[in-house]
């Protein structure tokens, strides 16, 4: 294994090829991003221990969504059964996976944690649980407070998984190397992932503005409102479709694998 720094201009690439990737299969990538929704959805009813299930299975999921992009980028229509590539690469890379999502829910449990030290666990309580999301509420200053201290905790949390699942799944690195190579991998091609995050932000704000745009001539102001929700759904699958593509430019395994992204530097050694 080694490591592929990018250029930071990378990170447009790997916007384009998640929207173009999405738009060559659309029907497979929503259909498997709703299924992935609904998956992580379900797992959070379970009782008493519903929030952290889900938490520990949002590695293999994701993992499963990177899977379908890859069969996309053959050309090939990826399978519902994708989904749940990590629970068929074997009883070792299994329990892998599975101990890499406990590691996962632990971590965000332990974040969730820190930021009730603000206001109460009142911020905690309402992602994990849910609840109503009142006026009051979020104009209290421990609430807010608690919100940007889990964000900020959440950042080197998300780096720390980024790869994870992939370099688990595909290479075989065991959980704790693999929470390691991630972080460096990210941080070494942190110009890239600031591009990447910021197109991203970008595409979701201009689609918010052509949605209002076209109810304003409408006359129908409500019109926006209705339709952002789904427009959103699809650049949040988009936003998964493009996950494969980071992890794909990040690592290089053996001298005879496809070269990284047009511009992207040669590897330097890592692992």
């Amino acid at each position: 294994m080694k490591l592929n720094i990018v250029p930071a201009r990378t990170g447009l690439t790997w916007v384009k090829l998640g929207i173009t990737t999405f738009i060559r299969q659309p029907l497979a990538m929503s259909g498997l991003f709703f299924m992935f929704m609904a998956m992580l959805s379900l797992a959070t009813l379970v009782p008493f221990i519903g929030a952290a299930l889900a938490l520990a299975l949002l590695p293999a999921a994701t993992l499963g969504l990177m899977a379908a992009t890859q069969e996309a980028t053959k050309g090939k229509f990826p399978m519902p059964s994708i989904l749940i590539s990590a629970f068929r690469a074997g009883q070792q890379r299994l329990r892998a996976m599975m101990v890499l999502g406990a590691l996962y829910a632990m971590g965000f449990l332990a974040l969730m944690g820190v930021s009730a030290l603000f206001d109460g666990g009142q911020f905690a309580k309402l992602y994990l649980v849910g609840g109503k999301i009142t006026e009051e509420l979020v104009l209290q200053s421990g609430f807010q407070v608690a919100m940007w201290v889990a964000m900020a905790l959440y950042l080197p949390l998300s780096l720390l998984f980024w790869h994870a699942p992939a370099l688990v799944h595909w290479h075989d690195i065991s959980p704790v190397k693999s929470l390691f190579f991630s972080f460096m991998a990210c941080y070494k091609n942190l110009g890239a992932f600031i591009v990447f995050g910021l197109a991203w932000t970008g595409v979701f704000f201009l689609a918010a503005l052509v949605v209002s745009l076209i109810a304003g001539l409408l006359g129908n102001p409500m019109l926006a409102a209705m339709a952002m929700f789904p427009v959103a759904l699809v650049i949040v699958a988009m936003f998964f479709t493009s996950i494969y593509f980071t992890f794909r430019d990040s690592f290089v395994a053996t001298a005879d694998e496809a070269q990284p992204t047009d511009g992207s530097a040669g590897p330097n050694s890592f692992l």
